[in-house]
């Protein structure tokens, strides 16, 4: 069983989180042979250890972490790969996977710029939705 952490910064502010669940729910129609779930830096639940040790627990013996952060600081250079360190050696049997980052993900980007000059009125702007 494959399943996918879509991984957030978090925060004190609930209603911060929609996108992301909604997001996940966008994800799990496409993929509906996974198993999706999103997790929190901070702030909020699920922790990435508790969501990877929720979907270990439902069946899932390979995982792919998806950061969904804009930024490459410290959160990923840093805290990212010594919580994915911790979580592994508490789940050898399972097999894990880090997807690109937003930041590294130039469609994504370049997905952004279009919306930013569509969102500014740019006639010439491409629109794909």
């Amino acid at each position: 069983m494959f399943g996918i952490v879509l991984f957030a910064h978090g925060s004190r502010d609930p209603a911060w989180a929609q996108p992301f669940a909604r997001t996940a729910a966008s994800a799990q129609a496409r993929l509906p042979d996974a198993l999706v779930t999103c997790a929190y830096l901070e702030h909020m639940r699920p922790s990435l250890e508790e969501a990877v040790l929720g979907l270990a627990a439902r069946g899932a013996t390979r995982i792919r972490v998806v950061p969904l952060f804009l930024g490459m600081g410290g959160h990923l250079r840093k805290d990212f790969p010594a919580l994915m360190e911790s979580i592994q050696a508490k789940l050898p049997g399972v097999a894990f996977e880090r997807a690109p980052s937003l930041a590294e993900a130039p469609e994504v980007l370049d997905a952004i710029a279009d919306w930013v000059a569509t969102s500014v009125g740019d006639p010439k702007a491409k629109r794909d939705s």
